[in-house]
């Protein structure tokens, strides 16, 4: 049997959930899937998954065969590489994912310009409001807003971005909050709130004091809850209620006027903004040539 193709489905068929998803997600036929992975098992003597009507659950040998096999494939991914040249000529496949909106405005610009210089390198570009599996995903580079608690990660940081809260001038004139410095955290309990709840909710939103500098958790009770930045800000342009979120996903209202922040005292540390990237023993030049190209760039766009 091909060991190498097993471990490959093996990790398909994990990261897909099931086998008809990964046979799906393959174009292979359901059994051969079942087939080879049953012939991994009975040359391993050890059951790797559990199979019931509902889900898989990896055994504990099958764990500990999982993370051996995704590091052998891509030892086996960078081998190849080496060998078609991509440790010595910046070209092909890269894979990026960043934050759906930060990476409409300020990604895919850098990407269009970035891909003028190497027409050997072509990008693929993944939008999504969570952080990919790198390795699992095989994403080559990641913009990470936040924290990374992942050390096996090499970052490189790019700046820093804001947590705010705003509303509409409407909304704020409605509820008597003209003025700012008369706005505090037991004002804004009394205010409708919208909440933002995207794949990793947060149950509080955490400011600092501007006195004392300790942080204070503020538990909002929502008005209005929603699951994108997009239709948060949308509510607070029709005067539903005041919303915190990331600069960015506000800057264009705030800008033209059509919302005001509020609370600037009160807000915590900016988040890092990193360019993130599995650390290995050499990096492609197609990674290379991005990181030196992306990340002056980014630092221009969040100075």
């Amino acid at each position: 049997m091909d060991r190498l193709e097993a471990m490959s489905l093996l990790i398909k068929v994990v990261e897909s959930g099931s086998f008809s998803a990964a046979a799906r997600r393959l174009g292979m036929p359901l059994t051969t899937i079942s087939r080879k992975i049953t012939d991994l098992e009975n040359l391993l003597g050890a059951t790797l998954l559990v199979r019931s009507t509902r889900k898989l659950t990896l055994t504990e040998a099958g764990a500990a065969y999982l993370e051996a096999a995704r590091r052998i494939i891509n030892e086996v991914d960078e081998a190849e590489r080496e060998v078609a040249g991509e440790f010595k000529t910046p070209k092909g496949e890269l894979v990026i994912t960043a934050p759906v909106q930060f990476g409409q405005l300020h990604v895919l610009p850098i990407i269009a310009d970035f891909l003028d210089l190497f027409p050997e390198i072509n990008v693929r570009l993944l939008l999504i409001d969570r952080n990919v599996q790198m390795l699992e995903g095989h994403v080559d580079m990641a913009v990470r807003i936040g924290s990374l608690p992942d050390s096996t990660m090499m970052a490189t940081a790019v700046g820093s971005m804001r947590t705010v809260v705003c509303a509409s001038p409407t909304f704020l004139a409605a509820h008597g909050c003209l003025a700012d410095r008369l706005l505090t955290l037991d004002v804004l309990q009394r205010l409708p709130l919208i909440t933002f709840e995207g794949p990793a909710p947060v149950s509080e939103w955490r400011f600092v004091d501007p006195r004392t500098k300790a942080t204070a958790l503020f538990r909002p009770v929502p008005r209005l809850s929603v699951t994108t930045a997009e239709a948060a800000v949308r509510a607070a342009l029709r005067h539903v209620g005041a919303t915190r979120l990331l600069f960015y996903q506000a800057a264009d209202a705030v800008a033209a006027g059509e919302l005001q922040i509020i609370l600037e005292d009160f807000e915590p540390e900016p988040v890092p903004v990193s360019l993130v990237h599995v650390a290995r023993g050499q990096m492609p030049l197609k990674m290379r040539r991005f990181l030196d190209f992306a990340a002056p760039r980014l630092r221009n766009v969040l100075h």
